[in-house]
C-alpha cells in the first residue's frame, strides 16, 4: 500500500538574485512498511524536503500525498487535524515536555486530539522502547537515549500513516545513534509504519530500505543496501 507521493515539489526562497531553489522537481514514493533514508550535505535541501512533507511548510508547486490524501488541497485548520493524526516527528532535540513523564509525554498527542489513551497500547510503546522501568521519569532524569527513545514512543503513539525523523540521532553518541536507528527499524517492521529518516551519517543508513540522496535540491534514489556508493 502506498503511504507518501511526492510529486515535481519544487520550493524556493527568496526573490531575483537572492533566489534559492531549495528543491527542484522532486518526486518519489513510499510504500507502508519501508523505512528511508535521506542524506545529503548542509542546505542540500533535505530539512526543507521534510517540512515540506510533514506540512511544517508550503511547497512552491507540486503535490503531496499521504495515504491518497493532497496536503495541500486541504484548508489549514483541516491539515493541521490530518498532520497530528497521521504525521508523527522525531526530533533531534526531543522536545519532550520537561514536567511531563515519560508515560505522559508518550500520551500527549492522543490528550491533544481529545481522546482517551490505550493503555494497552502505551505498556505496549513503553515494553518495545524498553523504558517500562522509567515510564514516571522525568525527562531531566533520563540519558539522551532515553529521552529520544521517549520521542519515538510519542511519534508512535497515534499510529500515523508516516514517521519523520530530522537528524535523531544528531545529539547522541555512536552507540545510542546505532540504538535509535535499530529501534526506528523495530517500530517500521512491528507497526508496519513508514517512515523517512534525514541523517548525515552514512554509516547509520545499513538499515535503511531505502536511501535517498539530496544535492543541491535534487533528489537521486539510491534504492537499497546501496550505502557503498554514498562513501
Amino acid at each position: 500500500m502506498e503511504i507518501l507521493n511526492v510529486q515535481h515539489l519544487s520550493k524556493i526562497y527568496g526573490k531575483g538574485e537572492n533566489q534559492v531553489n531549495a528543491l527542484k522537481d522532486v518526486s518519489f514514493t513510499l510504500e507502508q512498511g519501508e523505512f528511508a533514508a535521506v542524506v545529503g550535505e548542509s542546505g542540500s535541501g533535505k530539512s526543507t524536503l521534510l517540512n515540506c512533507i510533514g506540512a511544517l511548510d508550503a511547497p512552491a508547486s507540486g503535490h503531496i500525498c499521504i495515504a491518497g490524501k493532497d496536503l495541500f488541497s486541504m484548508k489549514e485548520e483541516q491539515r493541521t487535524i490530518f498532520r497530528r493524526r497521521n504525521i508523527g516527528f522525531v526530533f533531534q532535540s526531543f522536545q519532550l515536555i520537561a514536567e511531563l513523564s515519560v508515560e505522559e509525554n508518550i500520551m500527549f498527542p492522543i490528550l491533544l486530539d481529545y481522546r482517551k489513551p490505550d493503555q494497552a497500547a502505551v505498556d505496549e510503546i513503553l515494553e518495545v522502547l524498553g523504558l517500562k522501568d522509567r515510564r514516571h521519569h522525568l525527562p531531566n532524569q533520563l540519558s539522551g537515549g532515553q529521552q529520544q527513545r521517549a520521542a519515538i514512543g510519542r511519534a508512535l503513539i497515534t499510529r500515523p500513516k508516516l514517521i519523520l525523523a530530522d537528524e535523531p540521532t544528531g545529539n547522541l553518541d555512536s552507540k545510542n545513534s546505532q540504538d535509535v536507528v535499530d529501534l526506528l527499524v523495530r517500530a517500521s517492521r512491528h507497526y508496519q509504519q513508514t517512515i523517512l529518516m534525514i541523517t548525515h551519517n552514512n554509516n547509520l543508513t545499513v538499515s535503511a530500505d531505502r536511501v535517498l540522496r539530496v544535492s543541491d535540491g535534487v533528489l537521486t534514489d539510491w534504492g537499497g543496501n546501496e550505502n557503498e556508493k554514498l562513501s
